[in-house]
């Protein structure tokens, strides 16, 4: 196979073999000329390739629009003068711009921004027409008929220029990448023959919500147990409710670049475009369903607005997941272009969605106000089977074990009795007086009124000191309070 040398063609030399001096110039002074006129081309021929290709990327995003609003004024709604709707769209432009820009402009900054550059068009076009009608002295009466006649024309001819704005860019990048890949340079050099593989980047793993939400539900096996306390719903319903909470907690846990894509305003369909294309992870099975159990805790939150935010960004992925295996790009196409009437769907779908989900949060948070509280109560088939070991003071002085408890530490005993009374004091108020009456009842309603974690704690502590539901086993408070407090006969004085 014979070799081809016609890439070398391409080299641009600066040395001194092509360079042909003069008597007073040494030639050093004219071999660094040349380098540098080369230098200086090749970075003039770069920044003027990156200045045409966002030019017309921007020109792209704009020509649509502007193409829309000139069919508009061509041929206008009846009902509605084109006076009237294009100072109502420039009302909305400048009560309510968007963020969105080319890349590296300030969006902060109107005039950077895509709704201020065709705002900035709409008002030249604008006073372009009434100052035409005015010059040419027309009757009040058809004033206002001129000045739309005068604005669409004004539209079209921006119309044909920017397209011919954009033709005339196009072609000249053209010539300028031509022009580039004449020469080699050093960003052309590359590895001929290197064996180096690089793996393909793995494919994002969906989120646990999706396997939950896929996951078929399976019977669960029953047994019979007695229990002595109860919570105020049955173990079944309990485990239900737990693995709801669970799912609740997937759903509304974002991963980060979940959170920071729900962020995106409304309507900022080309910064969610770019966002997906660098952010692959977004695009996963169960994305859609956690942004919307985001979108419900941001509701119940009172967050209206970061709640829409979701509601609009989970259906921007179901819309493309619907149009297909490259639906997300047609979907985007659409937006970016303008098209008024697929942008009209989409948000009347997010509108609706948002709505019907603020009601059902609504409806929640009337219900949970209607007493849907969980609480902990003590049952017993036999109130008989609960006893109460309420100590009746400090541990006094003078201690005297039960029978058969003397080689009992008689300090071991009085820890336990000071660590039965400290607890017990530690309670509150009114749940000591009910542990007195030693009426489950009575300590039933006070348990009611507390919050599930402060009456489990509670009731550890209870445990743990022997004070509830335990029967006492030995250790026994002798003294004629703890003695007239237990029901028991004063004790006989020691004779020695």
């Amino acid at each position: 196979m014979p070799l081809n040398y016609k890439k070398w063609d391409q080299l641009e030399l600066s040395d001194d073999s092509d360079i042909e001096g003069h008597p007073n110039v040494d030639k050093r002074s004219l071999i660094r000329w040349k380098q540098r006129d080369i230098h200086e081309k090749r970075e003039a021929r770069k920044v003027k390739i990156e200045h045409l290709s966002a030019q017309i990327a921007c020109n792209n995003v704009l020509y649509p629009r502007i193409q829309s609003i000139q069919a508009s004024l061509e041929s206008p709604d009846s009902d509605k003068p084109r006076t009237v709707y294009f100072n109502s769209l420039v009302e909305q432009l400048e009560t309510k711009p968007s963020k969105e820009c080319p890349p590296g402009n300030d969006p902060e900054k109107l005039e950077q921004t895509y709704d201020g550059m065709l705002l900035s068009l709409l008002r030249q076009v604008g006073d372009t027409a009434k100052v035409a009608v005015k010059e040419a002295g027309v009757a009040d009466d058809q004033r206002e008929e001129r000045i739309g006649k005068a604005l669409a024309d004004g539209m079209k001819e921006h119309v044909v220029r920017l397209k011919e704005t954009i033709d005339n860019d196009s072609k000249e990048l053209e010539q300028e990448l031509k022009e580039q890949k004449k020469h080699i340079t050093s960003e052309d050099m590359h590895d001929g023959f290197a064996n180096k593989y690089v793996p393909p980047k793995p494919e994002p793993a969906p989120l646990p919500i999706a396997a939950k939400l896929d996951k078929p539900s399976k019977p669960k096996a029953t047994t019979t147990t007695t229990e002595f306390e109860v919570i105020n719903a049955p173990q079944k319903e309990a485990a239900a409710a737990a693995e709801a909470e669970d799912l609740d907690d997937d759903i509304a846990n974002l991963t980060p670049s979940l959170e920071a894509f729900s962020k995106i305003p409304l309507r900022g369909f080309e910064q969610s475009f770019r966002f997906i294309q660098d952010h692959r992870d977004v695009v996963v099975p169960g994305a859609s369903d956690a942004l919307l159990g985001a979108a419900f805790k941001a509701q119940y939150d009172n967050k209206p607005k970061y709640a829409k935010q979701c509601v609009h960004q989970s259906l921007l992925l179901q819309y493309g997941d619907k149009l297909g295996v490259d639906g997300l790009r047609v979907f985007f196409k659409k937006m970016i272009a303008g098209d008024k009437r697929a942008e009209a769907v989409f948000m009347d779908d997010v509108e609706k969605t948002y709505a019907h989900l603020a009601d059902r949060v609504r409806r929640s948070q009337e219900e949970a106000k209607k007493g849907g509280r969980e609480t902990i109560m003590l049952a017993s088939e036999n109130e008989g089977d609960i006893t109460f070991n309420v100590p009746a003071g400090p541990p006094p002085d003078e201690l005297i074990l039960g029978e058969g408890m003397e080689d009992m530490d008689i300090e071991e005993v009085r820890k336990a009795l000071q660590f039965r009374w400290d607890i017990f004091r530690a309670l509150p108020e009114n749940l000591q007086k009910a542990l007195q009456t030693e009426e489950l009842a009575e300590v039933n309603k006070v348990l009611g009124d507390m919050e599930v974690d402060e009456a489990e704690e509670i009731l550890q502590r209870l445990d743990m000191a022997g004070i509830i539901p335990f029967s006492e086993g030995g250790v026994r408070d002798e003294t004629p309070a703890g003695r007239a407090a237990a029901g028991l006969p004063p004790a006989a004085p020691e004779v020695d």
